[in-house]
């Protein structure tokens, strides 16, 4: 078994719509690359912005 990681010592990004940072989680193990917003929420909000922003 791995040895154990202190939330600090885990990666971190910064939200692309709320700016805020949000770390590593284990869901997110295969596609931390491709992660960009902390929430659904926020996902939700710039899906919603991206679409009113071309009509």
């Amino acid at each position: 078994m791995p040895p154990m990681r202190r939330k600090g010592d885990l990666p971190t990004k910064v939200c692309v719509q709320c700016g805020r940072p949000f770390t590593w989680r284990k869901k997110w193990e295969r596609v931390w690359d491709e992660v960009k917003y902390c929430s659904d929420k926020c996902r939700r909000e710039a899906k919603s912005a991206g679409r009113s922003a071309t009509d």
